[in-house]
């Protein structure tokens, strides 16, 4: 549980920061923040997904509440207008919880009021439920709450216009039907209140500071059908709205209870799923839940982030063990790679699949090569040598074969020295992308640290996985494409000079740029290098990257070196990997430090010390998450997706693995 009190919920600077985010295993997701006020553009209670896990629209934006104690009206929400916060509801939350769910408790005349959100996994439904807590016998007010709806996509904001229709589809006892625009799909909207009063209007100009932040518009206009009154007293405790694209028969007070003790019963289940945990792992558990996602056609997937990322394969392989192994969902796993064994071509994974149902994009070198990595992560968890023989080797020995061969963007062993090479003018092959119109940020053309270290170990891989099906000529094969690897590896990547290694070599050129792609030189199960070569890396690794949230993309003392990650869009994506703070990159760091220092108590003890900031941080941005970024220099405010899956996946999986080293004789 993660509680807030009402210093932090009254203080709207706080407050407004602070954001909650709901899931419904499909794409779709409902958020805002505890003042209640919208920040950003993909702030809204139910953000839909029509085309899961695509075609997000923002449909019901928020509730403007309003409660009616005698004669006195006290406005419970929050909106931000230009220069002024209006109304400021957030001056009546007592406190706030996730437990698992998003829950206020506002203290109004006397009068204690507890309101809670949550999604039914597998619907598109957001349920809100307002209850009077230990309400005296004489105590009565009625809750005026006013649905405003915005039916656009959620990357773009509405205005005022005259398309909109103004009426409701239909009014029936206990369910509003809305569909304001034609071509998208009917809200509906049930409710055990009193009544509904007819009064449709914009409401206009609500700010959202964030999108401001980021240099984008920020300001949008809202339309309301009207308001629903219900009567709060002794006899009527409970008031709910469930807002759904799913029809439904009228809902009861009893429906409510049930779909929320499933729920609860559901989350319960997901966080105990793994042995020794804590609060901390418990909640990173319910947090990993949150970017498993079924898609339309019934295939599982990994969402990459909250709120505007969909489905990265890199993301997702990188994930997986943290997500889906270490949480003992072993079928789930299973699944997701049997989705991208499907979509494999030429070679590749699709590095994107776009929202828009297109053709997936395969501008990616590295995605591919850390599926290798997750398949023997899940052979290590579950045995499952039938799938991995029948279904994963055939695909894993075509994409050596492509790897080798050649394939898209100039992907293609060298026959000099068996390394892998990349690169095609103006397109963006690691994990290091960020492009600006035609201008690759990072172009780190040509045979890439972490690409070889990655092709290195799918090389082991594949040597064991022969070895194990007794396929001895193949065992050798790759033994000796490996063992060249190594050997080329050692003699090209090796920076004498810095003690570390280049980040990337093109031709005679050989960038010193300290960045922590090396740490995968060290950090994956098959380690290139030789011991105090490997114990090198890490320490230089920790001496300039090292920060309490994770690794800086790039050395403070460079001259591309950039401290913040702010601005419009072109000024954030020219700092993005030029410094900015990367969560994910913890999981690595730890892997490597104990793969060049050992597992003594000491060494286990230092490790559990780096992950302690992240347990603040799960109440200071996106609850209960870990954001995807964070800006280079202290106080290291965290930036980007407010939750983001391998951020949380990294975590998670390092926090588990130093909890089970722990359990075991140490190793120096």
């Amino acid at each position: 549980m993660i509680l807030l009190d009402e210093t932090i919920c009254r203080n709207y600077s706080d407050s407004s920061r602070r954001e909650w985010l709901e899931t419904n295993g499909l794409g779709s997701f409902a958020s805002g923040t505890v003042s209640s006020a919208n920040t950003r553009r993909y702030h809204g209670l139910l953000a839909a997904s029509l085309h899961p896990p695509g075609e997000r629209f923002v449909l019901l934006s928020k509730l403007e509440e309003t409660i009616l104690i005698g004669n006195q009206r006290y406005e419970l929400s929050s909106n931000q207008y230009r220069f002024v916060v209006h109304p400021q509801g957030h001056h009546f939350i007592k406190q706030f919880r996730l437990d698992p769910f998003p829950r206020w408790t506002f203290e109004v005349d006397r009068i204690s009021l507890e309101k809670s959100v949550f999604m039914v996994h597998g619907e598109n439904t957001t349920v809100i439920r307002y209850e009077i807590l230990d309400p005296t016998p004489h105590q009565f007010a009625v809750l005026a709450v006013r649905p405003l709806v915005a039916f656009r996509d959620y990357h773009s904001l509405t205005s005022e216009n005259g398309s909109i229709r103004r009426q409701l589809e239909a009014e029936e006892p206990g369910l509003l039907r809305i569909r304001p625009y034609e071509g998208l799909p009917e809200l509906r909207i049930h409710h055990n209140g009193i009544g509904f009063t007819v009064n449709p209007d914009w409401y206009h100009r609500f700010e959202y500071l964030e999108e401001l932040d980021r240099g984008l518009d920020y300001w949008e206009d809202l339309f309301s059908y009207g308001y629903l009154s219900y009567e709060l007293s002794p006899k009527k405790r409970l008031a709910f709205l469930i807002a759904t694209l799913k029809e439904k028969p009228s809902l009861s007070v009893s429906d409510l209870d049930q779909m929320e003790s499933k729920e609860r019963v559901r989350r319960q289940k997901i966080a105990v799923s793994i042995p020794q945990a804590d609060a901390f792992a418990q909640q990173l558990t319910l947090s990993a839940d949150s970017f498993i996602v079924r898609r339309s056609e019934g295939a599982m997937s990994v969402i990459a982030g909250y709120h505007w990322f969909t489905e990265w394969s890199r993301d997702t392989m990188i994930s997986l063990p943290g997500l889906a192994l270490v949480t003992g969902r072993l079928a789930l796993t299973r699944q997701i790679l049997s989705f991208f064994f499907n979509h494999c071509d030429q070679g590749m994974l699709p590095n994107h699949f776009p929202e828009s149902n297109g053709p997936p994009e395969f501008n990616t070198a590295d995605a591919t090569l850390w599926l290798f990595h997750v398949v023997r992560e899940y052979l290590d968890a579950s045995e499952d040598l039938a799938f991995v023989k029948e279904e994963a080797f055939p695909k894993m020995e075509e994409i050596i074969y492509y790897h080798q061969q050649g394939t898209r963007f100039n992907i293609r062993m060298a026959e000099t020295d068996g390394l892998l090479s990349a690169g095609a003018d103006g397109v963006q092959l690691t994990w290091m992308d960020a492009k600006i119109g035609e201008w690759v940020v990072t172009p780190r053309y040509g045979k890439t640290v972490e690409i070889n270290a990655l092709w290195y170990n799918a090389l082991r891989v594949m040597e064991q996985l022969c070895k194990r099906f007794k396929e001895r000529q193949k065992e050798e094969q790759y033994q000796r494409i490996a063992d060249r690897v190594q050997k080329s590896f050692n003699q090209m990547f090796w920076n004498a000079d810095d003690r570390c290694l280049f980040d990337f070599i093109n031709g005679d050129y050989k960038d010193r740029k300290l960045r922590p792609n090396q740490i995968l030189a060290v950090s994956l199960p098959f380690s290139l290098l030789p011991l105090e070569r490997a114990r090198s890396v890490v320490r230089i690794v920790k001496e300039k990257l090292l920060t309490p949230f994770g690794l800086r993309s790039l050395a403070p003392e460079d001259p591309d070196y950039r401290k913040a990650y702010r601005g419009n869009l072109a000024e954030r994506d020219s700092a993005y990997h030029q410094g900015t703070v990367w969560a994910w990159l913890m999981g690595p760091f730890v892997d490597a430090y104990l793969n060049a220092f050992g597992t003594s108590s000491e060494i286990l003890k230092y490790l559990k010390s780096l992950l302690e900031p992240f347990k603040a941080h799960l109440k200071e941005a996106m609850l209960g998450s870990i954001s995807e970024i964070f800006d280079a220099e202290p106080p290291h405010t965290p930036k980007g997706c407010g939750a983001q899956a391998w951020s949380v996946a990294e975590v998670l999986r390092a926090y588990q693995k130093i909890a089970c080293c722990d359990l075991d004789p140490p190793k120096d």
